[in-house]
């Protein structure tokens, strides 16, 4: 691994770490000598600032100073790109947020993200103007019902509203169990257990009206039992995954597909003559077929032969519409 990456790893071994790091143990987790070890602690300690301490000879071994270690972080600077996203992101988000339950649940990160966001050796704030994070597709939402969804959520208290379906347009009212909120694609989903059908449900929040907490504790449902019915299949529909759908691309989209992540579980290989497969679970088809469909002629269905038979259809009907 490089320097940067060294730099990295050793500062969250040594932040999780819990007892004194033995010089073996990190030499074999970072892969390089004792000589590049030093250097990279001397660097960590001088020129970050960080509150190393050391036993020497034989037995040398390295930790944080207990308490200082606690709040010491990198600057931004030496963020990877994932964190500097979702650092961004959590920034974005408490922005948009109004004043509320999850306003004042997200504010206690609003200075640990500026300070991490800060350039520690001039301790001046880095530009974040010059880095943009663009909503794509976010639907308009009601903030009182929002507010209402995120105290029940964080106050494990049930929640009764009236809910109006996109696909349908039909009302109903529901009175569940909420277990967590998922922020996906820019928009708000809510994972409750529904009492009256006695089963696990996802809601979108912008088709939620008229929400109200009610006194009753929520009842918990496992983490485990979510993801396997709320988080197992492609995209933001529930259910267990009834089939998995192979999915080609052409040499040109491979280039874009192949880096790409789609599911957890996704399998993707390259054919011999450059175009890329991929395969992926699903329960609903119809995020998926969309996903599809935004590369044009660069993609094929190949099977199961009822979701290829799906997409023909959704072309033909497509191309309908020109004619």
């Amino acid at each position: 691994m490089d320097r940067y990456e060294r730099i990295l790893t050793l500062h969250r071994m040594l932040k999780s770490a819990h007892y004194p790091i033995p010089l073996p143990r990190l030499l074999g987790e970072l892969e390089c000598s004792r000589a590049t070890l030093y250097r990279d602690v001397a660097f960590l300690r001088d020129a970050l600032g960080a509150p190393i301490e050391s036993a020497g000879g034989d037995s040398a071994a390295f930790r944080y100073a207990l308490g200082e270690g606690e709040r010491f972080e990198l600057p931004g600077l030496w963020l990877t790109s994932d964190e500097l996203a979702a650092l961004l992101a959590l920034n974005e988000l408490m922005g948009r947020s109004g004043p509320g339950v999850l306003a004042g649940a997200l504010a206690p990160f609003k200075a640990r993200i500026e300070g991490l966001l800060t350039d520690q050796g001039s301790g001046t704030a880095l530009p974040l103007e010059r880095i943009r994070v663009i909503p794509w597709g976010e639907r308009r939402l009601d903030q009182q019902v929002f507010r209402t969804v995120a105290g029940a959520v964080l106050r494990r208290r049930q929640l009764r509203f009236r809910y109006r379906a996109r696909t349908t347009n039909a009302d109903s009212h529901r009175t569940v169990s909420p277990q967590r909120l998922t922020h996906y694609r820019d928009n708000w989903y809510l994972d409750v257990w529904d009492h009256d059908r006695e089963a696990l449900r996802s809601f979108a929040v912008d088709r939620i009206a008229e929400a109200q907490a009610l006194e009753q504790p929520a009842i918990d449902v496992s983490e485990g039992d979510l993801n396997d019915l709320l988080a197992s299949s492609y995209g933001i529909f529930a259910g267990k995954p009834k089939a998995w759908a192979t999915l080609r691309f052409s040499a040109h989209a491979a280039r874009w597909v192949a880096d790409e992540h789609w599911h957890s579980q996704q399998k993707g290989e390259w054919l011999p003559d450059g175009r890329y497969e991929l395969k992926v679970p699903y329960s609903n088809s119809k995020e998926l077929l969309m996903d599809v469909l935004k590369y044009g002629p660069d993609a094929e269905v190949v099977a199961p032969m009822s979701l290829r038979e799906e997409m023909k259809i959704l072309l033909q009907l497509a191309l309908g519409g020109y004619q």
